[in-house]
């Protein structure tokens, strides 16, 4: 199995991440901010924000392989976690919908030749980022929220 492979294959398996992190919680469970201190997020705007934060970085993949050295724009996800509603989001679709993402973007990612995991995006923040940062980013991405969720679920079963 080549490193993209191995790649490919961890990035399709963080599909489930997201149902695991809300499994049994309740409504009022997870609008609560528990113990993570003022500003933090709740485990459904976390969870709202995983799937929109995903949905960008896929998008982002696609346009490196298909586009000459695309622009790549970030958006900012306190914005977007303030203004798009994530409270009233069903948190079903968005964890159906993060999986699926991931598994169609994995299915596609295996069918792209080695050599194009080298094409280069140009990120307005990152600076150039190839089709291999991507992956390598969205991987960490979800290791990284999933400490939070981890934290929040602790402090539920204080």
């Amino acid at each position: 199995m080549s490193n993209f492979a191995g790649l490919i294959e961890t990035f399709a398996a963080q599909g489930g991440a997201l149902s695991t992190w809300s499994a049994g919680l309740s409504r009022e469970q997870l609008l609560a901010t528990p113990a993570t201190g003022a500003g933090a997020w709740s485990m459904h705007t976390l969870i709202v924000h995983m799937l929109d934060s995903d949905l960008a970085a896929t998008h982002r993949m696609r346009r490196i392989v298909a586009e000459e050295t695309p622009l790549l724009i970030a958006y900012d996800e306190t914005l977007f976690a303030q203004r798009c509603q994530y409270a009233s989001a069903d948190l079903k679709q968005v964890c159906e919908l993060f999986a699926m993402n991931r598994a169609f973007t994995s299915a596609w990612l295996k069918t792209v030749p080695v050599s194009e995991f080298a094409r280069v995006g140009v990120h307005n923040q990152r600076g150039k980022v190839t089709l291999e940062d991507m992956l390598k980013i969205y991987i960490e991405h979800v290791t990284h929220h999933e400490k939070f969720a981890m934290a929040k679920l602790r402090a539920f079963a204080k």
